[in-house]
């Protein structure tokens, strides 16, 4: 039997759930940590999913089953139209899917962190223009390496307080919160896909033993490593950061964006991130 359209696979991915195009259903679906969304790509019918599976909620990994070869070959349109719904990853032709498949999809490490996250902010809705983009990438790039913001803003070329007014003046997280959020989701990558000690892959990245690992990503994400461990992929963990930075205020309003119809913006969701709560000081401040 050919396998649905759409599938929902989350932990502990045993089975795939077929859904209907509903954007309640995957509202409830992205609330769970670690769920895929998987789509069964058929050239004669997915123009009637194309917008939905574009606007899915943030924090729900997208898995494409791709037609045969030779459909895609035939027309380079398909090809734009899966990529235009930016998927966590691809499977080839599959007459018979099973959850083995995608949760092995699920836990590959993204062959460029840096891209897929940048990829990702922009797909979610946050108006950033293109040069702090462009920092953004950087700094998950260098967060590889780095440990420390003194020493990212010496490889940037940049003071420490001329970095972190570039990222606060446009009502984005402060540069350590992005330095450690990359270090992160390396690691998390390195849990999914490794059966070693959270504490000897903590003190491998760094960190003095799986406490401290375990304190900074709750504090920055809120889940434990086990956690991470266990419900698989990444990005469902960046969109937990987004919204913690969202509810303690360091997102500010002015850096979501509600996406409107139109051509332009028809590949990201509409931004459902948190308004974040003004602080009394702040309040008072602009009352006076």
């Amino acid at each position: 039997m050919h396998p649905p359209d759409l599938s929902l696979l989350r932990h502990p991915y045993h089975l795939l759930h077929g859904v209907i195009a509903d954007r309640g259903v995957l509202r409830e679906a992205s609330r769970l940590p670690g769920t895929a969304l998987v789509w069964c790509f058929d050239p004669d019918r997915y123009r009637k999913l194309r917008r939905f599976v574009e606007q899915r909620p943030g924090g729900l990994s997208l898995i494409v089953v791709l037609p045969r070869a030779e459909r895609l070959d035939q027309d380079t349109n398909l090809v734009q139209a899966i990529q235009t719904c930016r998927p966590h990853g691809l499977l080839p032709h599959h007459e018979r899917l099973t959850p083995q498949d995608v949760r092995e999809v699920l836990r590959r490490p993204p062959l460029d962190l840096a891209a897929e996250v940048t990829d990702y902010i922009r797909w979610r809705g946050l108006v950033v223009d293109r040069e702090t983009t462009h920092l953004l990438r950087r700094i998950i790039e260098l967060s590889e390496e780095l440990k420390s913001i003194t020493a990212l803003a010496r490889s940037l070329y940049m003071s420490r307080r001329a970095l972190g007014r570039r990222l606060t003046r446009r009502g984005l997280p402060v540069p350590s919160h992005w330095l450690q959020l990359g270090r992160l989701l390396r690691l998390t990558s390195r849990l999914q896909n490794s059966e070693t000690s959270i504490a000897s892959i903590a003190y491998e990245a760094g960190y003095p033993d799986g406490f401290s690992l375990s304190n900074q990503m709750q504090r920055l994400i809120g889940f434990r490593p086990s956690q991470v461990r266990e419900y698989l992929g990444w990005e469902w963990l960046l969109e937990a950061w987004l919204r913690k930075e969202a509810d303690e205020g360091r997102l500010a309003p002015s850096a979501t964006l509600e996406i409107k119809d139109g051509a332009k913006a028809s590949a990201a969701p509409h931004s459902t991130l948190p308004r974040p709560r003004q602080s009394r000081s702040r309040v008072r401040r602009r009352a006076v």
